[in-house]
């Protein structure tokens, strides 16, 4: 059976600073509900995400701003920076972590600038909403194999769909170099391997 994340919540003193906030992001807003004065849910969906964040009033016993670590990907962690920071979000300078695989808690063995060998899911930057409740983004611009199943290959961007056509296309230009003929059945042959990559397996050649 799938398990799909769909919400994580998170705890805000201030529903309506919270939301305005996170709309001034671009974040989608699904719902704002209140049945009464002592209820009330606040759903934004981040761009390109699957799953929603909910704040709101009787939503949760945690205190205000003591998530931490909640995570988004980028494919551009200097232009995630640039586009947080004209909108508000006060993002921390890009760092990578000493250990080189993942980052400490807090704003421990931080090193300045992306990682050195511009690795994958090496390049960080944090910000935190107004209540305090840390964010984390991540840079991942190549996904370990088996980390995305094939059966649901999605693009959360134009951008992202552009660039995949284009790394296809230079992989299909060396596919054709390589048998000396052209490929009628090139839209079939970019599907796949547009599918594979995402997916993390086995690239057509």
């Amino acid at each position: 059976m799938d398990m799909k994340l769909e919400v994580v919540v998170i705890p805000v003193s201030d529903v309506d600073r919270a939301k305005d906030f996170y709309t001034r992001l671009g974040w989608r807003l699904d719902a704002d509900v209140a049945t009464d004065e002592n209820f009330r849910e606040v759903q934004v969906t981040p761009p390109g995400s699957p799953a929603s964040v909910i704040f709101g009033i009787s939503v949760t016993s945690k205190t205000p701003g003591s998530t931490q670590g909640m995570h988004l990907v980028v494919n551009d962690i200097f232009a995630a920076h640039d586009e947080l920071k004209q909108l508000g979000a006060d993002p921390s300078e890009v760092f990578h972590d000493t250990g080189g695989v993942f980052h400490h808690a807090g704003t421990d063995a931080r090193v300045p600038g992306p990682d050195p060998q511009h690795g994958s899911y090496s390049s960080f930057l944090s910000f935190s909403d107004p209540d305090g409740n840390g964010w984390v983004l991540q840079e991942i611009t190549d996904r370990l194999p088996g980390r995305l199943d094939p059966g649901s290959t999605a693009f959360a961007s134009a951008e992202d769909l552009l660039s995949a056509l284009r790394r296809a296309a230079a992989a299909h230009g060396e596919h054709e170099a390589r048998t000396g003929a052209h490929d009628p059945d090139w839209p079939d042959w970019y599907a796949r391997y547009m599918v594979h990559e995402q997916a993390g397996t086995q690239l057509l050649t």
